[in-house]
């Protein structure tokens, strides 16, 4: 079993999440969206994906493929953390 294994949903957990109504969900903690939240609340849309092409060696992206079907996402992770460490870019 893989460790991400353990994050899916399983077919119960969607069943139970399916049954909850708006009612039984305690929104007493959520503060009320006033007017003034609205005149300052700004629409942000995540930037785009950029398509590359990149050259690895076959061991390299062999590993990550084998890490499973999101292997895409977890390499432009370890991009981003490489990035990241050495401060190509502020986040």
């Amino acid at each position: 079993m893989k460790g991400n294994d353990m994050n899916k949903p399983t077919k119960t957990n969607l069943e139970r999440f399916d049954a909850i109504t708006d009612d039984m969900i305690d929104t007493s903690e959520i503060p009320p969206l006033t007017e003034e939240f609205f005149a300052t609340a700004k629409w942000r849309m995540p930037k785009p994906k950029v398509k590359v092409t990149v050259e690895v060696e076959p061991e390299v992206m062999e590993w990550f493929k084998s890490q499973g079907k999101n292997y895409k996402r977890d390499l432009a992770a370890a991009l981003r953390i490489y990035a990241q460490a050495h401060q190509a870019f502020k986040k």
